[in-house]
């Protein structure tokens, strides 16, 4: 590929690919993950690092040598950004996780998602309690199976730094969008729980079992990994740049459709609007008894029959 005056021209079919398929689209590709360490870490981190791994697949990369060794000038425990945005930029990643350890913060994760290849969010999470996959001796889910993520706790609904968590974590978790889903495939879900400080992440399997009628009975049973995160620091965005990474062009925007309205069960309603009509012009059913004789006038009496009054024309 040669650059002219800022340009990349493909000179093979496969560079032209390669540019195509980084191209901007109205439906962008699967938000792939950066898994990294700094250059100290910790056996749970390592660990840490590939259960993670292990949930991402096939989206991700990890690095199992330490990218970050390149900068000389870090000298904090986060790496450089200007190393992470030339990986990013390498495996087309949107979303990175870097472990790290020292003594003053010991067990160290910091989840991050980046915009045209900048960082927009870093959160840093302190492990406290970790069971590996490996500890906990079950059947595991298939590679790649979408999971179903589950946030309980009200921070995650009003504290800032929460919604933020939450936002991150959907984003890194959700795996590829689907059209549909079938019922035997909803089988790995995720949970996080917010309380007294601490952020709980635990991994269960879900099981049908069978209940007597059509809809079946589920069970969880729990095939890790299992997290104990304390909240650290934070490294948000700000409401202009956030605003400006979730907007959506008007090609994927729903059109609004006129008169058309959905209640809160999802039922939808139409409205129509009809011309005021004129009864005098209605057109009914033709009788010949009704029918009007040529010389001849209408005598219109009274008479009662049966306790009812009744009109009768001759």
């Amino acid at each position: 590929m040669k650059q002219y005056g800022g340009v990349i021209k493909p000179k093979t079919k496969r560079a032209k690919r390669f540019l195509d398929n980084r191209a901007p689209k109205l439906t962008e590709n699967i938000k792939n993950a950066m898994i990294m360490k700094g250059g100290n870490t910790s056996m749970t981190v390592t660990q840490a690092l590939k259960d993670i791994y292990a949930l991402k697949k096939p989206s991700a990369v990890l690095y199992k040598n330490t990218p970050c060794r390149l900068c000389k000038n870090s000298q904090s425990s986060v790496f450089c950004l200007c190393l992470q945005e030339f990986f990013s930029k390498k495996t087309d990643s949107s979303l990175f996780l870097f472990g790290s350890h020292n003594k003053k913060r010991p067990n160290n994760l910091i989840f991050g998602r980046l915009f045209d290849f900048h960082v927009l969010d870093m959160i840093e999470l302190g492990i406290e309690k970790y069971i590996s996959l490996s500890d906990i001796k079950s059947s595991k889910c298939p590679e790649g199976t979408k999971p179903m993520l589950v946030f309980a706790g009200e921070a995650f609904d009003h504290e800032n730094d929460h919604k933020r968590l939450k936002s991150l974590l959907t984003d890194f978790f959700r795996g590829p969008v689907v059209p549909s889903v079938r019922l035997a495939g909803l089988e790995h879900v995720l949970h996080f729980t917010a309380l007294e400080g601490k952020i709980y992440m635990r991994s269960y399997r879900s099981l049908l079992k069978k209940s007597g009628c059509r809809t079946p009975r589920i069970e969880l049973e729990e095939i890790g990994p299992s997290f104990d995160f304390i909240l650290r620091r934070t490294h948000l965005a700000s409401d202009d740049l956030y605003k400006t990474a979730h907007r959506q062009p008007k090609a994927l925007k729903p059109k609004k459709k006129k008169n058309i309205s959905h209640d809160t069960f999802g039922t939808k309603f139409g409205r129509l609007h009809m011309q005021k009509q004129d009864l005098a012009k209605l057109q009914t059913r033709k009788m010949k008894g009704l029918r009007k004789r040529r010389g001849m006038f209408v005598n219109v009496s009274r008479q009662q029959c049966g306790g009812v009054l009744i009109d009768i024309s001759f």
